[in-house]
């Protein structure tokens, strides 16, 4: 059995996309791809630190729409560490480091993602290189390659109602 080529391996994506994040729950959220971050950051708020056979989790909630605070989701997740990151505007910040599932496309990937306010963000993901490096190639000048949601949840993304 010969080597698969490198080719064979890679997804290309859009500039921005519509993932999910299936083990918290999440269907569709849009995310920015973002070569020039190296960790994934999504925005979550309420966070509340416990502990779990003695090692520490974090409970947090999640708002996958853009302009809607409505359909909050509450995941809790083992902490995989805690880091100082340096945010777009150059301010440093302590977060939460938790491991998560991203569907982009057909293609799902666990990769490191820090937890912190995104309420001014255009994105409430950012995927960063850490997690686009498992097999996908940005194609900036593009976007939604992996599929969109029907149009009631993209509609409901941009604030306007509508059933999820």
């Amino acid at each position: 059995m010969g080597v698969v080529p490198r080719s064979h391996l890679t997804s290309v994506a859009g500039w921005r996309e519509w993932v999910s994040l299936p083990d918290l729950g999440v269907d569709w959220i849009k995310a920015k791809l973002d070569t020039g971050a190296r960790t994934s950051a999504l925005h979550a708020f309420d966070l509340e630190e416990l502990e779990r056979d003695g090692a520490p989790w974090v409970r947090f909630s999640i708002h996958p729409w853009q302009r809607n605070a409505e359909d909050a989701v509450t995941a809790e997740l083992p902490v995989h560490d805690v880091r100082h990151v340096k945010s777009s505007s150059g301010h440093v910040q302590e977060r939460y480091v938790v491991l998560v599932a991203i569907r982009i496309g057909l293609r799902r990937v666990t990769t490191e993602v820090t937890l912190t306010r995104r309420d001014e963000m255009g994105f409430r993901l950012l995927i960063g290189r850490e997690a686009l490096r498992q097999g996908f190639v940005v194609d900036p000048g593009r976007s939604y390659l992996g599929g969109r949601p029907k149009r009631v949840v993209r509609r409901r993304n941009r604030g306007k109602g509508g059933a999820s």
